[in-house]
Parts: C-alpha cells; structure tokens; sequence
C-alpha cells in the first residue's frame, strides 16, 4: 500500500503520491468482472450446448451442457451430473460458489474435456449472448467457452426411458433386458411402450408445462421377466404425475408438481433418411 504522506512539501511529492494512488486503483479494477459493453439478455430459463472450449476437442457426445433455471445451475460435465446456484446481472454472472456434482469416472477424453469445462465454470465472472450463442467471460474478459442453444421442444421426438419413480420414495432402473419409450408427436398426440403394453394420450406443454390426459394402454399380461408388469404399473403412475418437463439436449427429465423427479429418458436418434 502507498499511505498517503503526513505532510506535502512540494507539488511534485504531492503529484507522485496521487499518480501511484490512481495506478493501485487501476491495478484493483482489474481483479474485478467487468460486465459487457452492451447490455445483455437475461439468461434465466435458458440452456446450452457446448460448442467450443479453448484448447479442448469436443466429441459427438456426450457434450456438456448448461441451463439456467429460476437462480439454479445444472447440466452435465461431458461426464458428471452438476447443479447449484447462480446469480447474473447485466452481463455479470457468478456460478456457485459451491457446484455439487455426481463422482462416476470416465474414460478419456471425457474425463480430460469434464476437467477443463469444470475449470473453465470456476473462473467465469460475466457473459455475452444473441440469444442463440453464448460466450462465457473471465475477470479480464477473456472467452472461456462458447455455447449454443439448445433446442427445447418435445413436439416430433421420442425418448428411451432410463430411470422412474416406483411410488416407494424412489427413483429406480429398468429390470435387465427391459425398455420403455415415450414419443411426443406433433399433433399433440403421446404414445409408447410401459414394457409389456403400448399407451397413448394427449399432450400439451407451456414451456416447461406438460399436461398428460387421457392415457390408454392395451390390456396384455406379460410374464417375463419377473416384475414387469409391476415395473410398468409404477411407470404409469409416475408419468400420470408428470407436470413439467425440462429437456437438456438428449436429456429430459419429467417432475411432478411438488419437484419429484418422475422419470428421466434419453433421446432416441431420428432414423437417417
């Protein structure tokens, strides 16, 4: 630190203490964010898929992603599940501080792109976007990521089930050797397999709104494997619960009114012509 002096004798010691005064204030500027020049979107209820990290080649998949929700993070690390909290204004942007994320180890390069995209979030401070990219920026302004939006709709897609909530405070796997699908047609039409039989109803979705109503399922009993038919039972009654549906490229997960997760599906690729 440069204390001022207790007494000035000359001008000059007087113009020397206010030009290193004014050089530490420029040098502390420099440690803190500065938002973009112009003013920026809001970026809440929005999500992304990252399209470029310096240094890093990004594979077909799994990409990172990010999405923004109501002052929560969350996304996948190109490895890891990851959420937390985060807080923007006017170009700045602060993630965290504390990211919690699941621990699976991948295979390379996954665990060395999931590494850089996790040191990238750590140092981000404000942003840019046009709405269809975003730039994540450093305390310097310096680019850390580029993204792009991410398409959203359901409408025209079909979805391989993962996981479920089986009504017992659980959300579970499928038996071994078992598949479940939902598909959203565009006519507002839903359909799919529970395992053993075929449903279909109708849909409607306000952002992340859905509204499931009049399921119908054929009427076969399956035998094999063991739990099935109790399998697709709990996943009936799940998806009748849905209430919104939040898709983060080839991820969708359904919840319930009150936040309980109610099933969580992959993307099925459409067939190439």
């Amino acid at each position: 630190m440069i204390d001022p002096p207790t007494m000035f004798t000359t001008f000059d010691s007087i113009r020397r203490w206010a030009d290193g005064t004014a050089l530490l204030l420029a040098l502390s500027a420099c440690t803190t964010a500065s938002p973009p020049a112009m003013p920026q979107p809001s970026i809440d209820n929005t999500a992304w898929t990252l399209a470029s990290l310096p240094g890093a080649t990004l594979p077909a998949a799994p990409v990172p992603t990010l999405r923004f929700d109501a002052g929560r993070v969350q996304g996948s690390d190109g490895c890891n599940r990851y959420a937390g909290s985060y807080s923007a204004d006017d170009g700045r942007l602060q993630l965290g501080p504390h990211l919690v994320s699941t621990q699976m180890a991948c295979p390379e390069p996954a665990q060395r792109l999931s590494a850089a995209f996790n040191a990238a979030l750590a140092q981000v401070r404000s942003y840019r976007s046009d709405g269809a990219a975003l730039t994540l920026l450093d305390a310097a302004g310096s680019s850390l990521a580029s993204l792009a939006a991410q398409a959203n709709g359901l409408a025209g897609t079909a979805w391989q089930v993962g996981a479920y909530n089986n009504g017992k405070q659980a959300v579970v796997s499928l038996l071994p050797g078992t598949t479940m699908t939902l598909a959203f047609l565009p006519e507002g039409r839903v359909g799919g397999s529970a395992g053993c039989n075929s449903f279909s109803g109708s849909y409607t979705v306000a952002g992340d709104l859905l509204s499931l109503s009049r399921v119908a399922t054929t009427r076969r009993l399956c035998g094999q494997p063991d739990g099935l038919m109790a399998q697709e039972a709990a996943f009936l009654s799940a998806l009748e619960t849905a209430a919104t549906a939040r898709r983060e490229r080839d991820r969708l997960e359904l919840r319930s009114a009150t936040g309980a997760l109610a099933a969580t599906l992959t993307l099925v690729p459409a067939p190439k012509p």
